[in-house]
């Protein structure tokens, strides 16, 4: 029986935070049917951006997926503090572990394939029962999973930031994906963001440039309950004055005409955004900490964007081999 293929692929976000997976994802062609945020900052940023978007303020724990059956994606990035080195890595008995309501969520709408990204963390030896026990659950579920770990790096943001990502698909569907590659062309910090630094006069802005070169260290946004708007702990911090950026806090605005011209400027929450691989239109709801957590936390767009396109590829491969 011929079956008409859906020119747009549906997804339903958990944890969508300030939008970066969102992004991505809508970059790759996807459309977005529900966006599940616990955090009423991060939903008012969704809903800036994009005001028709079915945007859901509640807890997964407690979110019913039933209504959302067969949709094509789920995609989350479930919170990462409980498999981050810099927290106590107590996985699963982290009371903010929410692979469980994940895992019953999936059960519920029983997409055709999920996209998962956390902390590199999770993918260490530690955690290795659990990343096991949770792929057996999908497989229970009927799904074929596998993981790996995507640098932000080689999809075009300068920054050093590793990800977690496990993908998941309907029996028959895998064998048309494939993870994107990359490249290995390193955008320098200076020659993305030379525009935002000079925007307010600052003389030294193309020296500066000129000696930022290379990557960033991956940008810390911090929980709710610790974490500022800075660029780290201190080993981090001392990366970014490689590349001549003051890490010590977030700027208001860009340096001005009267700022030394060898001096060492801080970020601006646009220049993080811009790192992270925001696009400039992207707004933040919220003062600067709370805007900062979220470009901090996010997942990054250009990097959700070339996994999106491969989950594309392969559930519109399938379909026409189904027509």
């Amino acid at each position: 029986m011929n079956k008409k293929i859906s020119n747009k692929k549906t997804v339903l976000e958990l944890c969508a935070g300030g939008g970066g997976q969102f992004i991505g994802l809508e970059q790759a062609g996807f459309s977005c049917i529900g966006a599940v945020e616990i955090e009423a900052n991060y939903c008012n940023t969704l809903l800036l951006n994009r005001p028709d978007l079915n945007v859901i303020n509640g807890d997964l724990k407690t979110f019913s997926a039933n209504k959302y059956a067969k949709v094509d994606l789920i995609a989350g990035g479930v919170p990462c503090p409980p498999f981050s080195i810099a927290g106590k890595q107590l996985g699963q008995n982290d009371e903010r572990d929410l692979f469980p309501a994940t895992l019953r969520i999936i059960s519920e709408a029983a997409p055709r394939a999920i996209l998962i990204e956390n902390v590199p963390g999770f993918a260490s030896r530690k955690f290795e029962n659990y990343r096991n026990s949770i792929q057996q659950s999908l497989g229970m579920l009927g799904y074929w999973t596998d993981w790996t770990i995507l640098h932000a790096h080689n999809f075009g943001t300068p920054q050093l930031r590793s990800r977690f990502v496990l993908v998941g698909f309907s029996k028959g569907i895998e064998k048309y994906f494939e993870w994107p590659s990359g490249s290995n062309k390193i955008v320098n910090v200076g020659e993305l963001i030379e525009d935002l630094m000079s925007s307010n006069g600052w003389p030294g802005a193309k020296k500066w440039a000129l000696n930022a070169v290379g990557a960033g260290p991956t940008l810390v946004g911090g929980s709710t309950k610790h974490g500022g708007p800075d660029l780290g702990p201190t080993r981090a911090k001392m990366q970014w004055q490689k590349l001549g950026v003051d890490g010590r806090g977030i700027a208001d605005d860009s340096p001005t005409s009267d700022f030394p011209i060898n001096g060492q400027p801080k970020l601006t929450v646009r220049m993080a955004a811009r790192i992270q691989g925001f696009p400039d239109n992207w707004k933040f709801f919220g003062r600067k900490t709370t805007a900062y957590r979220q470009i901090g936390n996010a997942f990054p767009p250009p990097v959700a964007k070339a996994v999106a396109l491969q989950i594309i590829r392969a559930l519109e491969q399938y379909d026409k081999k189904r027509v």
